[in-house]
């Protein structure tokens, strides 16, 4: 077939496959400080860069404060600009994520999902990327090793698109995905090339011609205006992923969009979650299928912007819906449950909804504890409270 002649597979982590994506992607500025789980995404890139793969300039810097420093004045400057961080690192850079979708700048970065400190942790839950879901950035989430290759395309494409010009990063789970290996269909090279195309920034700091201000001061004369325009972008964002997925899907034959539903259609119980724990809960889905249980999965991709008429669409005929959570939002429901619930209001009839938080700190969730989730819809369980998965008592 004329697909499979396009692709080869090759058996990457999910950090080396959006390394093998950089390595593609070319882009003109890398910089970016170890931490763990994210440090094989720059191991491996760097060997790339060592043995003269990439034209790519690699910075190795003293911070993470100043890794994205340093890709906000390339990409400013008109540079094609990629980082790479986890946890303490995102957190570090905290201040320069928000100039960098203020400024409007272009930069895809790649996390490696890891808690947040204190105590001292270094696995997975989702608290380092929720805790800057409202920074402006388009977030995307990937499940498994080949999402995490595919989506660094489709973020790239989508935040230099003249209508979106915003930041994104792009999602997996550490250890879980960063460090398994799997097998990752990699694109042709020369594929790989055209689909992501050549850089043509739309205000380049050193066009003499174009005279331009970056990170003036700005206050109540424009600011909120700004701020407006930032809105418009990330909207915008919605009709160009959608287009960038659909030439993907035509590319490759793998097919993505904001939200993934399994077995939905039928569904009378579903579960709602993000990552890596998606591909354990389909497991679950299909054994219950076997036993004419009708349950179902919905998988967000997409998390920025958040996809919230597509998720009321999906669950408006179950009857009951659960929200797995890997971070927690303290003195308030969790932040993935919170825009579902959300997302719901303008419902007629409204699917019981119940809050679960799992997996914090890299705690495992197996086959057993979904089984128990769903359990819990079947018997149709209502509670106000956060339920807690596989937590000691």
């Amino acid at each position: 077939m004329a697909m499979e002649k396009k692709h080869k597979y090759k058996a990457l982590s999910g950090g080396q496959a959006v390394a093998v994506a950089m390595k593609q992607i070319n882009p003109d500025l890398v910089a970016a400080y170890p931490i763990t789980p994210q440090t094989p995404i720059i191991e491996t890139f760097a060997q790339f860069v060592a043995d003269g793969e990439v034209d790519t300039e690699l910075i190795d810097v003293e911070s993470e404060h100043s890794a994205l420093s340093a890709v906000v004045g390339a990409s400013a400057a008109g540079a094609r600009a990629m980082t790479a961080t986890a946890s303490q690192g995102l957190a570090l850079m905290a201040e320069i994520v928000y100039i960098a979708s203020g400024s409007r700048l272009p930069i895809v970065m790649a996390i490696a999902n890891r808690a947040l400190s204190a105590p001292i942790n270094i696995h997975c839950d989702h608290t380092d990327s929720m805790f800057l879901r409202d920074a402006g950035w388009i977030q995307i989430y990937s499940e498994n090793a080949q999402e995490a290759y595919d989506n660094m395309f489709i973020a790239l494409r989508t935040a230099e698109h003249k209508d979106v010009l915003t930041p994104a990063m792009v999602m997996q789970d550490g250890f879980i995905t960063s460090h398994n290996v799997q097998n990752v269909q990699v694109l042709d090279d020369k594929i790989a090339k055209s689909f992501v195309g050549k850089y043509n920034p739309e205000y380049p700091l050193l066009d003499i011609k174009k005279p331009i201000s970056i990170g003036p001061l700005d206050l109540f004369d424009y600011f909120f205006e700004h701020k407006y325009q930032q809105t418009q972008g990330l909207e915008n964002s919605v009709k160009v992923i959608k287009q960038i997925d659909k030439e993907f899907y035509d590319l490759t034959g793998r097919k993505y969009n904001f939200i993934e539903k399994y077995k939905t259609n039928d569904a009378k119980y579903i579960i709602i979650t993000l990552s890596s724990t998606c591909g354990t809960a389909k497991m679950v889905v299909d054994d219950l299928r076997k036993k004419g249980i009708k349950v179902g999965l919905i998988k967000i991709r997409v998390f920025r912007p958040f996809p919230n008429k597509d998720i009321a669409k999906a669950i408006e005929n179950a009857d009951s819906v659960a929200v797995l959570d890997r971070s927690t939002s303290f003195g308030n429901y969790s932040p993935v449950f919170t825009e579902v619930r959300s997302s719901l209001y303008n419902l007629k009839k409204r699917p019981n909804l119940l809050n679960y938080i799992y997996g914090i700190g890299g705690r495992n969730i197996g086959i057993d504890d979904i089984e128990k989730v769903y359990d819990d819809l079947v018997k149709e369980k209502t509670s106000d409270k956060i339920n807690f998965i596989g937590l000691r008592k």
